[in-house]
């Protein structure tokens, strides 16, 4: 066993990171099972943007599936299994995954800002075809960034503490090429997809803000406020989410550039690196739990199993505001969820 596939860590450490990392694989591949069996029981009835929703969760549930189970035993072995083979597999997965799920969730936040300051007229042209155009663009640019390190630009190689492996960040701090291979992978990757998604979704929830104030002649002002929370709060929640999980890894990453990877503490090396790997758990959530689409099929699913849900008047101001969060298709269910609320106010 080479010595940099040795676990640095205390063996404690070692059973608490892999146990960490089981139960994010199992909430990984539960959620987005979730969000794929509820894509697959509504796919005649799927809208555009549900398209990257469905990419997100094939991002989050192939990097579960692929990597956590070698990860969880090279750390109760205490030692990376597998050698440079394993190790070149994991890196090449981890970042093929990782570029693919950042790119898609800045992809949604652009399509939804499109959506919610397009016209009526303009709103038709993100078609499923555009979609699924750019989601092939996406799984495109993340496999070319995967094998640039195979190609001699970059390389692939063990974390400080052992027991995982991606880019080999500390062997770049003398390195010309591998410092512009980091440099662009980390403006094009990181920072760009980054302010993307900040400034999209500030732009929705002024919009959203905007019309708060118009449903305020409507007399219903304590409805619009709670909907202008939830709504600011899963803007809030992505925007914080993303940078939340990857921040803390791109700058421990960042300063192995510059600095020893023996001047960081093992367990200061290790803990950005779970918190990346968090993402893919609560990210699925955040968009399942907050869509009104999917949320209405999981009470219909329950509905089926004998739960009847508890439908409230809130219904009503907030599909005059939904329509532009969940884009203009889904106006024609609006007239429908108004004459419900009518029929339960008149019993």
């Amino acid at each position: 066993m080479e010595q940099q596939y040795l676990s640095k860590l205390h063996p404690i450490v070692d059973y608490g990171a892999g146990v960490f990392l089981l139960i994010i694989g199992i909430l990984t591949i539960l959620g987005n099972s979730a969000v794929l069996a509820t894509a697959v029981k509504r796919s005649s009835r799927l809208k555009s943007p549900e398209l990257l929703i469905i990419n997100l969760a094939v991002t989050d549930l192939g990097m579960a599936i692929s990597m956590y189970p070698l990860a969880i035993a090279s750390a109760w072995n205490h030692a990376w299994l597998g050698g440079d083979a394993s190790c070149i597999y994991y890196a090449l997965m981890g970042f093929l995954f990782g570029v693919s799920s950042m790119m898609t969730l800045c992809m949604m936040a652009v399509i939804r800002f499109l959506v919610t300051n397009s016209s009526t007229s303009n709103s038709n042209t993100i078609n499923k075809n555009s979609i699924r155009i750019s989601i092939a663009f996406i799984w495109l640019c993340s496999l070319l960034w995967a094998i640039l390190p195979l190609l001699d630009w970059g390389y692939y190689g063990p974390e400080p503490f052992g027991i995982s492996c991606t880019i080999a960040w500390s062997e770049f701090h003398n390195s010309a090429n591998g410092f512009s291979f980091i440099l662009s992978m980390f403006i094009l990757c990181m920072l760009l997809p980054a302010l993307t998604i900040l400034t999209c979704y500030l732009g929705i929830a002024w919009k959203v803000h905007k019309a708060y104030q118009e449903i305020q002649n409507f007399d219903r002002i304590p409805n619009a406020a709670k909907l202008e929370r939830r709504l600011t709060l899963m803007a809030a929640l992505v925007s914080i989410g993303f940078l939340g999980a990857w921040t803390p890894y791109a700058a421990v990453s960042f300063w192995s550039i510059f600095n020893s990877s023996n001047s960081l503490h093992p367990v200061i090396t290790l803990l950005p690196c779970l918190f990346a790997k968090s993402s893919t758990a609560y990210n699925p959530f955040i968009y399942y739990v907050f869509s009104k689409t999917f949320r209405r099929e999981i009470k219909q699913m329950k509905c089926c199993c004998g739960w009847r849900p508890h439908f409230n008047t809130e219904n009503s101001i907030e599909n005059h505001v939904s329509m532009m969060w969940m884009g203009r298709e889904n106006i024609c269910a609006c007239p429908a969820a108004k004459a419900n609320n009518g029929e339960a106010s008149t019993q």
